[in-house]
């Protein structure tokens, strides 16, 4: 568990050296198949802005990921950190939501502030600079700390972000995590945030138009259900969507699919969302080609 969490955290904080130097050698590769595959796709409607999640989709480099999304007429990678963004501007796209700090810490413990909040500000300054709407932020796991008091030190923490994200003029999204899955990558027991409506709580109390939550629709979905209904209820308070297949956070078309992504993307249209919602499942087929087609699935099936 501890080894699969720390490889999300490291796209998260943008320290996967490694996919630039994959990058290179496959984008040749990458070009060709991307091409070959999509070349004939229609355009997209564009009403759901997507984006693609960059640590979910390997073997598949950044690099591969920025030219499937340029085929796709798809504008944004995500989850990826600021030594990509020069690459990322010459395919023209942005970057939807990355952070600098992973879940395993965050603001639900006092004396993890200090930390969590120097990496916010700095990933704020980093999305102001390349142009990035969102940062994404946790609040690390309960470790037997009470919820009115961790919720207390939620609210301080997000509250010591506001005023330099609205200067900046970027929004700071905290994601809401299951606890209910104990499989790697997968799910995250014992995470603080696993409830979407305490979350929203939490946001709303820290009062800014640049703190939001980051509405998984995945992890929503196992920790309560009626999702569809909850995205009406909270959409003010939403400023960035992630997808994934439940059970086994997979492909959005797989058979045992209880989540029907179509409708869904309609209520977020219906809303008024005008956020990025980024693909964030993981391929049953796991190589290049078979999630090359699964990208393609799902971004076809969300464009509603």
């Amino acid at each position: 568990m501890h080894a699969a969490r720390l490889n999300r955290r490291e796209f998260v904080e943008g320290a996967a050296g490694t996919l630039g130097a994959a990058a290179v050698m496959g984008s040749a590769e990458a070009g060709a198949s991307t091409a070959s595959a999509h070349g004939s796709d229609p355009a997209l409607k564009g009403r759901v802005r997507q984006s693609l999640c960059v640590w979910n989709f390997a073997p598949l480099t950044a690099e591969d990921l920025a030219r499937e999304a340029v085929a796709l007429g798809l504008k944004s990678l995500e989850l990826l950190g600021p030594e990509h963004f020069p690459m990322l501007a010459r395919h023209g796209l942005t970057c939807a939501i990355f952070g600098r700090h992973g879940f395993s810490k965050g603001f639900a413990h006092r004396e993890e502030h200090a930390e969590c909040t120097a990496a916010c500000l700095q990933a704020i300054d980093e999305a102001a600079a390349f142009g990035a709407p969102n940062i994404i932020t946790f609040s690390g796991f309960s470790r037997g700390i009470g919820r009115e008091a961790g919720v207390r030190h939620m609210i301080d923490g997000l509250k010591g972000l506001a005023a330099h994200a609205e200067k900046r003029g970027v929004t700071v999204c905290l994601e809401m995590l299951n606890s209910r899955v104990d499989v790697p990558m997968k799910g995250h027991p014992d995470y603080f945030c696993d409830d979407i409506d305490l979350s929203v709580d939490i946001v709303k109390a820290v009062s800014s138009e640049r703190v939001k939550v980051l509405f998984d629709l995945y992890h929503v979905q196992i920790m309560h259900g009626d999702v569809s209904r909850r995205i009406r209820q909270h959409a003010p308070w939403i400023g960035h969507v992630h997808t994934a297949g439940n059970p086994g956070r997979c492909d959005l078309d797989a058979p045992d699919q209880e989540l029907n992504y179509p409708a869904l993307m309609k209520v977020l249209v219906e809303v008024g969302y005008r956020g990025f919602v980024g693909q964030e499942f993981i391929p049953r087929a796991g190589d290049k080609a078979g999630n090359r087609k699964a990208i393609g699935t799902a971004v076809r099936l969300c464009d509603v």
